[in-house]
Formats: C-alpha cells, sequence, structure tokens
C-alpha cells in the first residue's frame, strides 16, 4: 500500500482536504504530497474563476475552522433587516437577501459588498435605480427583478404608494424603485385627466307608468386623490353607479310630458345631486346630460300621432288666418272702389290687361272705344253709377 498520493492543483483551482470527513487544509496551486497512512482521504476541488466559495456547508466551516479558512476567503453576511449590493472589480452583479451568507476566493477579483439598512429608508435611490432595472432587462442577475419593485408614473397621473396595505404618499410623474423585502410594496395609479362615462339602455318607468330608455352622459375627473384612494375602490364603477340611481330616482319622479317639455330640468337635478355626492369622494363633475330619450314602438307611434295631429291644427289656423287678412283685404278694397268711380276704372283696365296677355289674337269691333268700355266691364253699384252718370238704362 501506498504511505503517500501526489495531488497536483493548478493555478486557477484551491482544494479542501478531508481525512476521516474531518476537514484538515486547503492546498493552495502546485504539487503535494500527502500521507495516506490513516487512510479515507477526500478531495474538494474549486474553481478560483468562479469567485464565490460555494459549498453545502460553507458556513459551519468558516464558524468552526476560520483560522484555516479565512486567510483565503473574505467573509460577507446581511443582517436580517439590510440588503447587500454584490460588486465585482467595480461593477455591480447582484443584490444580497436579507439572512444572506456569503464568501469569496481572494486574489481573484475585488470584490465587495454595500450594507444598505432597509429598516426604515426602503426607498431606491435613482442612479442605483437605473443600474438595477438595466441589469434586470438584460437578465445581469435574477435578484435584480425580484429584489425590487418597480414602477412608473405617467405624465397627468398620480401614484399612491402602499407599503403592507396603508397609504403612506402621493408619487408624481416619474420613475420610482422600492425594495420588496420585508414588506409589501405596491403602487395605485389614478388618471387626473378629464374623463367620460356613459349610462346607457337604463330601462325605467315613469311616474305616469310608461317605460323609457334613457342614455346619460357626463364627464368628470379627479381632484383629490388621496380622498379617492382611502374612500373609494374602484372610483370608474363608483360614478357609473351613483349616475345610475340618481337617474333612476329623477325619471321615475316624472311625467313624460314633464320629460319631454323641460329636459334641462332633468339634467339639473342629476347633476346637483351628483356634484354634492361626488365631492365628499375627491371627484369632480364637469359636464353632464341626458344624451336619449328612446320611447317604447306603440308609444313613440301614438305620440307621433299628437304631434301631426297637433302640426296639422296648427297648420289649419295659419289658413284660416290667412283667409280672413285675404277676405279683410278684399273688402278694404271693394270699400275704396265703392266710393271712388276712377279706382274701378283702373281695377277694370288692370283686368283688361291680365285678360289680353293671355290671349294671342283679339278681333276688335269698335274700335278702341269697344275694347276700352265694352271688354272688360266690372258691374258698379248704384252710388258709382250715379257718379258715372249712367243710370237706370
Amino acid at each position: 500500500m501506498l504511505l503517500w498520493k501526489t495531488i497536483d492543483v493548478a493555478d486557477n483551482e484551491r482544494v479542501l482536504l478531508f481525512r476521516r470527513n474531518r476537514f484538515e487544509t486547503v492546498l493552495e496551486a502546485g504539487r503535494h504530497r500527502v500521507n495516506t497512512l490513516s487512510g479515507n482521504l477526500r478531495l474538494e476541488t474549486f474553481d478560483l474563476s468562479q469567485v464565490l466559495f460555494e459549498h453545502p456547508q460553507a458556513k459551519f466551516l468558516l464558524n468552526t475552522q476560520g483560522q484555516k479558512l479565512k486567510p483565503y476567503l473574505d467573509v460577507f453576511e446581511v443582517a436580517d433587516k439590510q440588503i447587500g449590493l454584490l460588486y465585482r472589480d467595480g461593477h455591480l452583479v447582484d443584490v444580497l437577501a436579507p439572512g444572506t451568507f456569503m464568501a469569496a476566493w481572494k486574489g481573484v477579483e475585488d470584490v465587495r459588498v454595500e450594507i444598505l439598512d432597509i429598516s426604515t429608508e426602503y426607498s431606491i435611490d435613482d442612479n442605483l435605480l437605473d443600474l438595477l432595472s438595466r441589469g434586470a432587462k438584460i437578465g445581469k442577475s435574477k435578484n435584480f427583478a425580484s429584489s425590487i419593485y418597480y414602477t412608473e408614473v405617467p405624465d397627468e397621473h398620480v401614484g399612491l404608494l402602499l407599503v403592507n396595505g396603508r397609504l403612506q404618499k402621493l408619487l408624481l410623474a416619474g420613475s420610482y424603485g422600492y425594495w420588496k423585502y420585508n414588506r409589501s410594496v405596491a403602487v395605485k395609479l389614478l388618471d387626473l385627466r378629464l374623463q367620460s362615462v356613459e349610462v346607457g339602455g337604463q330601462d325605467i318607468l315613469t311616474k305616469d307608468r310608461v317605460s323609457l330608455r334613457v342614455n346619460l352622459s357626463g364627464s368628470y375627473r379627479i381632484n383629490d386623490p388621496e380622498t379617492v384612494a382611502l374612500k373609494v375602490n374602484d372610483y370608474a364603477g363608483f360614478v357609473y353607479r351613483e349616475l345610475q340611481l340618481r337617474l333612476r330616482e329623477s325619471v321615475g319622479t316624472r311625467t313624460l310630458d314633464e320629460l319631454l317639455e323641460d329636459k334641462d330640468s332633468l339634467n339639473n337635478a342629476i347633476t346637483v345631486g351628483a356634484k354634492s355626492t361626488f365631492a365628499d369622494y375627491g371627484v369632480m363633475m364637469v359636464s353632464l346630460g341626458v344624451k336619449d330619450i328612446i320611447l317604447p314602438g306603440d308609444m313613440k307611434q301614438i305620440l307621433n300621432q299628437v304631434v301631426e295631429a297637433q302640426k296639422e291644427s296648427e297648420a289649419n289656423l295659419i289658413k284660416r288666418r290667412e283667409e280672413t287678412q285675404a277676405m279683410r283685404s278684399l273688402h278694404n278694397t271693394a270699400k275704396m272702389m265703392e266710393n271712388n268711380p276712377v279706382l274701378m276704372r283702373l281695377k277694370e283696365l288692370e283686368a283688361l290687361e291680365k285678360v289680353t296677355a293671355r290671349i294671342d289674337r283679339i278681333s276688335v269691333y269698335g274700335g278702341l272705344e269697344g275694347v276700352l268700355n265694352d271688354l272688360v266691364k266690372l258691374a258698379p253699384s248704384a252710388r258709382a253709377q250715379k257718379a258715372l252718370g249712367l243710370g237706370n238704362r
């Protein structure tokens, strides 16, 4: 049986020598002769290019055999309320979670760990956040993505920072990052721009029991984000349901005629009630109005008949007024002609002009006098005949 064993260790290797499962020493690069007399040797070879000392019993070995191992290893430990930023040759390569124990081989790379206390300060400054977010995008370390909560707040929005379910502060437009360890972090975005709401297809019974389909349209915006966050879970659904109830209440207390005659009154009633309610929840109503009032088929036909009858009655009334006006005008003209023979003669000549304008050819007997006196002749009254000297013939 051989009493000695030769072991060659490469420049990029370190070997842990175990005898009878007990750690004995570290073998550096070179050739080593090891006595095998006691038997049961075990060698564990480590590649220094991996830098990190990864061993299932690393912490135990360093705690019990520190004098033998620490000349070769740098030891880093992160407390429960801390995180560690692992740098290799000046480059951030990983994030160490709270409670992490790690060791690295000395002399291979410049390895350091920056410890950050996250017991009270859990926000990430912009420079570090930029490094972490870029590293997460290229897959530099899986811990980059899992260790931070990253969010972006767009323009015309506000973010509500919730830590362990409690509102901490409002976030303006920008990028934000928070450590997720030891706490639950979430950001709820609220849109501060003008938003529209449509309450459509509402079948409602009026006060006089007529079924209508009413569509309501409006616009609103959030003017108190903190109040909205504390009091309303789903503000869009809240606005819709509140307007729906206001619409049903306002339509149900009015008759069909009242709704059709004064739609502005309906709009005002809904708007006043909605604004008062929304103000208590951080929402401002900008505009609101009933867009459509749709009647059922049979009711629409009846209403069309009523409107048609009303319009026909109005048309007949206008026609009678015009006829009365025309008769009054004729009566006044006759009065004037009765007292003025010359005016009557002019009327005869006007009638003669109209008659001759429609005739292509006229045969005249009795000369011009016959044309003027016999072709067109209006029967004058007794007073006119007396004035003209006609008398009884």
